[in-house]
């Protein structure tokens, strides 16, 4: 088995130019290992919430382009799936097209987690962080 695998991605024109400016900044040498930080980074934090159990409280925060059709009501319906949890939320009118929500939960680590991997797996959302804290 190969030490290292090729794999291709395709980024935003904006996304990238974004984030070859930051790994500049930061001096890294090349593309890859900046990627495979930030990988490594998303993949440690999704293990840490997989691993969780018990009653949690905390906010979901989601960056989400309110252009792509049929997000909204998406977001909407999955968010009324988990009323049961959802205590409260709050929509931010960043510019013509991002919003942010921040969703207030509390329940079982699994219910949450399942909220937030349905939320974070939905084309045009941008950006979904879960922050929570065990009770």
């Amino acid at each position: 088995m190969p030490k290292i695998v090729r794999v291709g991605v395709t980024f935003p024109p904006d996304l990238l130019k974004d984030f070859d400016e930051i790994i500049n900044k930061m001096g890294y040498e090349n593309r890859s290992k900046a990627v495979q930080d930030a990988v490594r980074l998303f993949v440690s934090e999704r293990k840490w919430l997989q691993e969780e159990k018990g009653v949690q409280a905390g906010v979901l925060m989601m960056l989400y382009d309110h252009e792509v059709k049929g997000l909204e009501s998406a977001l909407t319906d999955i968010q009324h799936d988990y009323s049961n949890i959802i205590s409260s939320t709050m929509h931010i009118h960043l510019n013509e097209r991002d919003c942010l929500e921040a969703i207030a939960v509390k329940g079982n680590a699994a219910d949450i987690r399942k909220l937030s991997d349905e939320l974070a797996s939905k084309r045009g959302v941008k950006i979904l962080k879960t922050m929570l804290v065990s009770l």
